[in-house]
């Protein structure tokens, strides 16, 4: 689920606790936690509602101005049924926290880089994240879609393996492009060697 800039704030203090979503299907089930710009949030609970049981405090509680705002936004959306979507904050994203520390113990970095190494060898095109590492260190808040035709390679493809990296705390996503974070920077000084 994304969730709009507006709302980060209003998820992360709490005054926001659903959202609604028109989908064919449930995309998230109760217990799903999801990373977030606003931090973590656990899906508590999901249950198909029609419209016209919102109410103004839904909507409130949605982080919109009122009930009209919702149902317009809803209307704007794909076919499907209306899901109501009950969240709670469970606190900040922990691969902020991993990032920012360029320190590492020699365990940690040991275990970095063999986590970079497997992924390596599991890829089919053979080794990528050092030189993907390089890439976002030299270019960083360039757009994913001019890496990767830099790279002859599909969008899609190239960013999930970008996310492969911020899962490690390598780098970190901008509004426009990446760039390396502090504990992606000790790595790839200990791989350029």
């Amino acid at each position: 689920m994304l969730f709009p800039k507006w709302s980060w704030a209003g998820l992360a203090d709490g005054t926001i606790t659903l959202a609604f979503r028109r989908w064919p299907r449930p995309r998230v089930r109760p217990g799903t936690r999801l990373r977030t710009a606003a931090g973590v949030l656990v899906v508590e609970d999901v249950q198909v509602v029609a419209v016209e049981a919102i109410t103004e405090d839904d909507a409130r509680r949605a982080g919109h101005a009122s009930l009209e705002e919702l149902l317009g936004f809803l209307a704007g959306r794909s076919d499907g049924e209306v899901h109501r979507v009950r969240l709670s904050f469970a606190g900040a994203d922990p691969r902020e926290e991993l990032r920012e520390r360029g320190e590492l113990t020699p365990d940690e970095l040991t275990g970095v880089l063999a986590r970079l190494e497997r992924i390596d060898r599991a890829s089919r095109r053979g080794p990528w994240t050092a030189d993907l590492l390089e890439l976002i260190a030299d270019n960083p808040g360039v757009r994913a879609p001019d890496l990767a035709a830099g790279l002859g390679r599909e969008t899609l493809p190239f960013k999930a393996d970008v996310r492969k990296l911020k899962e490690l705390g390598l780098t970190e996503s901008l509004s426009v492009g990446y760039r390396i974070s502090p504990r992606g920077s000790t790595v790839l000084k200990r791989l350029r060697g």
